[in-house]
């Protein structure tokens, strides 16, 4: 396969895509909400295990 047909390939595709991917149970605050929480919780983790520095 050769650079140019796989590229015509993904064109194709990505031009099929009408709904963009999103699916309506997903709130993107929430998910947003949700890593944040995630992230200030491995972060809150990591600083107690450096209490030496």
């Amino acid at each position: 396969m050769s650079l140019a047909s796989t590229a015509a390939n993904l064109v194709t595709l990505a031009e099929g895509a009408e709904h963009g991917g999103n699916h309506e149970s997903l709130s993107p605050y929430l998910t947003g909400g949700g890593a944040l929480f995630v992230l200030l919780l491995l972060l809150w983790i990591t600083t107690r295990f450096n209490r030496d520095r």
